[in-house]
């Protein structure tokens, strides 16, 4: 009779384990990052502690993503919604309308350091570069200039600063205690920890720059993601296209540009993980400017590639840049 109740016991313990398990699984925070970055600062912030789904994964373009259906339901069921914010997600209002989500949309950007959008200044100087200031007024007279995409006052790239980086941790673990009171020194305690790598990080960039001649400090990119980084370390970017991959270069801003990096000597020409490489290839065989690498802009890369993680990718970039440069 012993034996046949301590069977029945075990029995019961064995039965019990998936419920107790899948109970322990429920308790994580459900996150929505948008893109692969802020996925990657909220796994470093949450732990185990949550589960995290990116919209838009590595390699993708979140300017021009167009959300499945699925993504309305992890957005309907999500405890957390984590966004970029200045208008760099166009898909963001309607994917959570139709989500019908009660989740708090965490804009990380706030807070920050934010840079104005100059593509349209940067359009303006690259027809008149082209076409002489005569001609553009004489257009634009007669009505027929080229409208440009806008893409809201700011420009949106705001984590190639690492000062950011560090805002946009610290919201996401304000985020996570709003939303899981228990968790909250957890998260405070992650976020610390990895704030401090995120330092060392910038000690590292500030050290590669140093090492690059102050006069060979001009690149070209595929889009204009790089603004935070230039203000930030002093690398000048040039690029044909603007704050957005949806924005594609005219012929007489890739002729503008043209005529700016032999004015301006640019050392190095790089692609991006997130856009057709066929521009830049152009610009490169009509410069002769050798494409030194790709950096990883918008997007990481995927899990074994060069830059699958933020601290990863930074380093990656800065890295590939001063190869690139010196190497010229």
């Amino acid at each position: 009779m012993s034996r046949t109740l301590k069977l029945a016991a075990l029995v019961g313990v064995i039965t019990s384990l998936p419920i107790t398990l899948s109970v322990a699984a429920a308790e994580n925070l459900k996150v929505v990052a948008s893109f692969s970055i802020i996925a990657d600062f909220a796994r470093n912030v949450g732990g185990d502690r949550v589960d995290i789904i990116a919209l838009v994964g590595p390699n993708g373009d979140a300017h021009v993503y167009e959300p499945k259906p699925a993504d309305a339901a992890a957005v309907g069921s999500a405890d957390v919604v984590l966004v970029n914010g200045l208008q760099f997600e166009g898909f963001l209002q309607r994917l959570v309308e139709a989500s019908a989500t009660k989740a708090p949309i965490v804009e990380l950007t706030k807070g920050g350091e934010v840079l104005r959008n100059t593509e349209e200044e940067h359009h303006h100087d690259h027809d008149n570069a082209a076409k002489g200031e005569e001609g553009h007024a004489a257009e634009a007279e007669e009505g027929h200039e080229e409208p440009h995409h806008h893409h809201g006052e700011s420009d949106p790239h705001a984590w190639q600063s690492v000062h950011n980086a560090e805002v946009y941790v610290k919201n996401i673990a304000n985020a996570f205690c709003a939303a899981d009171a228990a968790g909250c020194d957890t998260y405070r305690a992650n976020a610390e920890s990895y704030g401090e790598q995120i330092e060392a990080l910038e000690e590292e960039i500030k050290a590669a720059v140093a090492e690059i001649p102050e006069g060979k400090r001009t690149i070209i990119t595929s889009h204009d993601a790089f603004g935070y980084f230039e203000h930030e370390y002093g690398i000048k970017f040039l690029a044909p296209e603007g704050i957005s991959t949806e924005s594609e270069a005219s012929a007489a801003d890739v002729a503008a540009l043209i005529k700016q990096i032999r004015q301006d000597k640019a050392s190095a020409i790089f692609v991006e993980n997130v856009t057709n490489p066929r521009l830049i290839e152009q610009i490169a065989s009509e410069t002769g400017l050798k494409v030194g690498g790709e950096l990883y802009s918008d997007a990481l890369s995927g899990e074994n590639g060069p830059a699958a993680t933020y601290i990863e990718m930074m380093r990656h970039n800065i890295t590939t840049i001063k190869g690139a440069i010196l190497a010229s």
